[in-house]
């Protein structure tokens, strides 16, 4: 058995886990830990549990500490950054007469890389953007293009039942959808109507379908049950 914390880097971002040592975590402490991409700040949100290694991605990363005053210092420092780096951004994307929407930027805690965050139609040949902003920025660019899932996700809005979309405030991770979702509950498959403000279908449609699926199962278990009692009665 290994221990483990999970942490979130992002609002109803995707949950991580990390092995915390010897230290005392409990949920809500910011703390800085070791990623692929270097030192990161975030948030735990699942106290410490023991988990078999099945359950672990290897090699399982480190919490290096909690998160300091002077982390957090740093870490908001960054999100200012972030949004300076943002409007040079999409003026240089002017500039360039590039196809593509920036979504959002983030900075690495320390600093090491800024990853730009993007929609587009199609592939867009940014090598001089990315030369561009190197130049000014001096450490490592990288540009990602996303799908219009995520970019709903990271810019947040209001959903047809009029609450915050779901995947903005508690969904981690998208779960696939299909329109048989939509169809065991008599839904109307109007696209309008069942799609959520990124053109998708809703991810609420999934919510229930569990229910739906186990009331099918059943309803086809009596129509059987009904059938084998019409034979009984014929013989």
């Amino acid at each position: 058995m290994e221990k483990v914390v999970g942490v979130r880097f992002k609002k109803a971002g995707k949950i991580y886990y990390f092995s915390p040592g010897e230290l005392e975590l409990t949920i809500s402490d910011p703390v800085v830990v070791e990623t692929a991409r270097g030192m990161e700040y975030g948030i735990v949100v699942v106290a410490p549990k023991m988990v078999t290694p099945e359950e672990v991605v290897s090699p399982l990363k480190n919490v290096v500490r909690k998160a300091t005053p002077q982390d957090t210092d740093v870490h908001q420092e960054n999100k200012k950054r972030e949004k300076e780096a943002f409007k040079l951004c999409q003026q240089k994307i002017l500039e360039h007469s590039l196809p593509m929407k920036l979504v959002d930027v983030e900075y690495t805690f320390d600093v090491s890389k800024i990853i730009f965050y993007f929609t587009a139609e199609g592939r867009v040949d940014f090598r001089d953007l990315v030369k561009d902003l190197a130049a000014v920025f001096r450490t490592r660019i990288e540009l990602r293009q996303i799908g219009v899932r995520d970019e709903a996700k990271m810019l947040g809005g209001l959903a047809s039942c009029g609450r915050i979309l779901c995947c903005h405030t508690v969904l981690g991770d998208f779960q696939p959808v299909s329109i048989r979702m939509a169809k065991q509950q008599n839904l109307s498959l109007n696209p309008t109507k069942i799609s959520g403000i990124c053109g998708r279908l809703m991810c609420c449609l999934k919510y229930e379908s569990d229910d739906y699926d186990q009331k099918y199962v059943e309803s086809e278990e009596e129509v059987e049950q009904d059938g084998l009692d019409s034979d009984f009665v014929k013989e």
